[in-house]
């Protein structure tokens, strides 16, 4: 199946960017193109993409409006937004999430996260930035620590480790290189932890560290 792509950002240089990445992907399509918010809720209107890609700041709706109106509790057909932009603003970043988006991507985070974002929206996943992870973790902290999901014994003395290192915002291929391990292996490593958990994403597992003391 072909993931169908609408690409929103006021920077033509950044959607001609992802749409060299998205497009070389053999699961993935662009069908589209807006350089202003109200543009871009009216083509996700007509062409009914199946993931959005919005940027936070353009002219006449921001990202965080065009999320809410696609994505938001008030949408009539929901659709799936993975936010991307310069700015991990931490009130952009909850209220991105608390508008409906099921991702919020750094610009600089690089391709591969781009494509796993996009998939991971695809699956009903939620992907964010690892450099995010410890921002919200720090909103966790200072609304009280947060209640453990599952107790120590949910992980392995691996898996454990591996989610301390996501706590500190790590990515997958940092994992690795720390561990000595591939960055598929360490990805792999994740995915189990968040089964095991119970967690969407990598802020769950961050969450969860933290819950139990284990952030040192």
């Amino acid at each position: 199946m072909t993931i169908r792509v609408l690409l929103a950002d006021d920077q033509e240089s950044v959607r001609i960017g992802f749409r060299l990445i998205l497009d070389s992907q053999p699961d993935m399509e662009v069908i589209g193109e807006a350089s202003d918010g109200l543009r871009a809720v009216e083509l996700a209107a007509q062409l009914r993409p199946d993931v959005v890609l919005a940027d936070i700041r353009m002219p006449r709706l921001d990202g965080l409006e065009v999320t809410r109106r696609l994505a938001g509790p008030d949408a009539e057909h929901p659709m799936r937004v993975v936010v991307v932009t310069t700015f991990g603003l931490d009130e952009y970043v909850h209220t991105a999430l608390r508008n409906g988006a099921c991702g919020f991507l750094l610009k600089r985070s690089g391709p591969t996260l781009l494509v796993e974002a996009v998939r991971a929206a695809m699956a009903g996943d939620t992907l964010i930035s690892p450099s995010l992870t410890v921002s919200l973790l720090r909103h966790h902290r200072d609304a009280g620590r947060p209640r453990a999901a599952q107790s120590l014994d949910a992980l392995t003395g691996r898996e454990t480790e591996i989610a301390r290192l996501v706590a500190k915002g790590m990515t997958n291929a940092e994992i690795g290189a720390e561990l000595f391990i591939s960055a598929g292996t360490a990805k792999t490593h994740v995915a189990n932890i968040q089964r095991k958990l119970g967690v969407r994403n990598r802020v769950g597992i961050a969450a969860w560290v933290w819950a139990n003391g284990l952030e040192k």
